[in-house]
């Protein structure tokens, strides 16, 4: 809800990239630590599922209500399979950049390159300091 809400905030206002309020709000408000393997894990799974949904709900405008229903369902999805927030933080911030971002290619071209972003970064191990 949280993550809805900026999202309307920062489109209110105008703000040129209004994306970034809901990206900025998962991060934050879901921020932890964790075993360093367990949360390379959590990163990339999160990363897949966030890809997958944001994918199929591009199919839809990028509307606020998409964005939150799908925001809702993945951490249902997420509280079924067991996987804590940092999978579910992840999985918000990769459909909110595959879903949000103005682009000129497809969204699956999209969702492809962050989840290959997090896949690489996660195969070089945590860094100290990580900012999705």
């Amino acid at each position: 809800m949280a993550a809805a809400a900026s999202l309307l905030a920062a489109r209110s206002f105008r703000l040129p990239e209004a994306y970034w309020a809901p990206i900025t709000t998962l991060v934050i408000t879901q921020s932890s630590l964790g075993a360093a393997r367990t949360v390379s894990w959590h990163r990339f799974v999160g990363t897949a599922l966030g890809a997958v949904g944001g994918v199929m709900a591009s199919h839809f405008a990028p509307h606020v209500l998409v964005f939150g229903s799908c925001v809702f369902i993945l951490g249902l999805l997420s509280a079924v399979v067991h996987l804590d927030l940092i999978a579910y933080r992840f999985a918000g911030v990769t459909l909110a950049i595959v879903l949000l971002v103005p682009r000129a290619g497809p969204a699956w071209q999209i969702a492809l390159h962050r989840f290959f972003e997090v896949a690489s970064r996660e195969a070089l191990g945590p860094p100290i300091l990580s900012i999705p």
